[in-house]
């Protein structure tokens, strides 16, 4: 098994809180990972049809036969289950009682705010790191093959190709969840909608052209943009905007949590493929900004992360702002490094003000350097930010 760096924050936080819950895109290895660090729990999963029924109609009798130290999957299934633990851990006190775990992002965060605050731990697990597969033996020095295969979990685990798996994960993504939410009738046109989000990963959004293109409403891309971001499909990059004028641009930019996810949708089969696509630069940049966000997710990065960019197309392809000093990063798929690669992050060294700014170039070569200016890392070594 491939150990995951956030088991152990999730383990430290198991004995100071009385329940711990995970959430994540389907398929990113949370049962196996839960099944890994609580070995003596009882496992329960609420996808099972007599299980589940079982704790819809007697929710008492469920705790009571078990009532101690349990794994639930697809809690959200069960919504009485969250004001039944809560009442049992008030009473109980005890650490580590249960854990919950579930993919659908937007029921589970309801549930868990309605009775669970301040009594969870939560933690969003996503597919693999680079830097998780590096102790596999067949790891990977192209990053091309990483953005076309993309990082889940059953993929490296079964040896499986992406152009086999990945359509069947879309359409179980689509019936399983999606159905639940928004009208059948439309699925098909939600497909070409997925489809387009994923040509425009790595871009500012434009919710008015991805309806225009869809053929659908401004609410309704922004409402289906919502179900895409719950349950960890994509995610939105919000604008750094503290201490500048009206010139910057303040639109979030769109990013899917996998690239090989992105590939999939815009029929990138292989990296041959993608070594010419129009897309690979913004989806090297994908790969690396959900590579930070994973960092963050799993507690080994400090501070809130954004983009920058002003109406002049000076651009910062990613900011963590750590509060007490800003990382400005500039992004490029590019093995041999250029001068002009450093000419966004000088400028925006010359502007900001007040503030200490470290400036990192994360490109697609081998070398690690330290300039007097600028220190540059290649894309398998993030934990170096």
């Amino acid at each position: 098994m491939i150990n995951r760096i956030i088991s152990k924050e999730i383990l430290r936080l198991s004995k100071k809180l009385p329940v711990v819950t995970i959430t994540g895109p389907r398929q990113s290895g949370k049962t196996t990972l839960v099944k890994q660090i609580f070995k003596e729990y009882i496992y329960i999963n609420l996808e099972d049809a007599e299980i589940r029924d079982f704790a819809k109609q007697d929710i008492v009798g469920f705790f009571q036969k078990y009532n101690n130290k349990i794994i639930i999957d697809e809690a959200q299934n069960v919504p009485e289950i969250f004001s039944q633990i809560q009442v049992i851990v008030d009473n109980s006190k005890e650490k580590g009682q249960f854990i919950l775990t579930g993919s659908q992002n937007f029921l589970l965060s309801e549930k868990i705010s309605q009775s669970l605050a301040g009594r969870t731990a939560i933690f969003n697990l996503l597919p693999f790191s680079v830097n998780e597969l590096k102790e596999i033996k067949d790891h990977n020095n192209k990053y091309e093959s990483y953005i076309q295969k993309g990082l889940y979990p059953r993929l490296y685990d079964e040896n499986l190709e992406p152009k086999d798996w990945l359509p069947d994960y879309i359409n179980t993504y689509i019936e399983r969840d999606v159905r639940k939410i928004i009208n059948v009738s439309d699925l098909n046109r939600f497909r070409v909608f997925l489809k387009i989000c994923a040509g425009h990963t790595g871009q500012i959004i434009n919710l008015s052209k991805i309806g225009n293109e869809v053929g659908i409403s401004h609410n309704t891309a922004q409402k289906w943009l919502s179900i895409l971001e719950t349950s960890f499909i994509i995610f939105l990059l919000p604008p750094y905007y503290k201490n500048f004028n009206k010139r910057i641009i303040k639109s979030p930019k769109l990013y899917f949590y996998d690239t090989g996810l992105a590939c999939s949708l815009m029929n990138i089969k292989n990296v041959e493929q993608l070594d010419y696509h129009f897309a690979k630069g913004n989806l090297f940049e994908t790969m690396i900004i959900s590579e930070i966000m994973k960092q963050k997710f799993n507690g080994e990065l400090q501070g809130d992360v954004y983009f920058w960019r002003e109406s002049n197309n000076n651009e910062i392809d990613c900011i963590i702002d750590t509060g007490n000093d800003l990382k400005a990063i500039e992004i490029k798929s590019g093995r041999t490094i250029k001068g002009d690669f450093f000419k966004n992050l000088n400028f925006f060294k010359k502007i900001i003000k007040d503030i200490d700014v470290k400036t990192f170039l994360i490109y697609g070569g081998n070398d690690i350097q330290k300039r007097t200016e600028h220190t540059i890392i290649n894309w398998q070594n993030l934990d170096l930010l």
